[in-house]
Formats: C-alpha cells, structure tokens, sequence
C-alpha cells in the first residue's frame, strides 16, 4: 500500500512495476542488471480517487498517461534497483499529492480607476509621440 496522505492510500494492485536495463553510464553493469524501474499505476481504475482528482492527475501527468488510463513513470536515475523503485513510489505519490489539492479559484476584479487613468495617459502620450514621427507640410515640396 502507498500512503499519499492521511486519507488517501493506493492499493498494490493498482501499481504494476517493470525492470528493464538503464540507458546511460555504468560500464559492464549497465549491459547485466535491470535497474531502470517503469512504474504503472492504473488511475482510470483506482477506487481510492475521485474523478476531479483523476482529470487533475491527468493534466498534471500529461504524455505519462495513456489512453488507457494509467499513469507511466519511468526513473533510471541511480544504479540501484531498490533506489529506483523508491524513487518512483515517491514521485508517484507526489503527483498524486498535488491533483488532491483542489486550485484556489480566482477571483475577477475590476481595475482601479487610477490605473486607468494611467493606461489612457500612456496611451495619448504614446499616440502623440507617433504623430510627431509623420510627414510634414514642408516635406511635399521637394
């Protein structure tokens, strides 16, 4: 079981994991021992979220989600097998974390009639200055 936080919890047979060798440095090692760890958890399917969570969980996800609705985290950071499943679970979890908080919703103001005062004063200033910048009587005669 995976604890995200006090409430929620995924269930092992949600989380499917697969071995396979590491990309990268590591000399013979890297051609011998699988430590690259693809972590699969089925969100689509997970009783433990609701939906709200898992639309978020999706976004969040983005090319990490398939179409069939589980979540892909793939992590070959180290050369330990054991340290790579740790690091999955735990980026797992932090996603996970981060689709239960739910955004604050914004609130539309109404700007302030000094900042549009500014806004029309820059704007007629800006305005003048290219009014300048175009041809004169004086420039007919030659």
């Amino acid at each position: 079981m995976l604890w995200i936080n006090d409430r929620v919890a995924l269930q092992e047979w949600e989380l499917s994991e697969q071995f396979s060798r590491s990309s990268g440095p590591g000399g013979q090692n890297v051609n011998k021992v699988s430590t690259a760890v693809e972590l699969r958890f089925e969100a689509a399917r997970s009783p433990s979220l609701d939906e709200a969570v898992k639309r978020r969980l999706q976004r969040l996800a983005g090319r990490r989600w398939t179409r069939d609705g589980a979540l892909i985290i793939r992590v070959e950071d180290t050369r330990s097998q054991a340290r790579n499943r740790e690091l999955a679970r735990a980026r797992l979890a932090e996603l996970v974390a981060q689709a239960l908080t739910a955004p604050r919703r914004r609130i539309a103001t109404a700007p302030t009639k000094a900042s549009q005062r500014r806004r029309l004063a820059a704007k007629t200033h800006r305005g003048a200055l290219k009014a300048v910048r175009g041809r004169t009587a004086d420039d007919d005669l030659w």
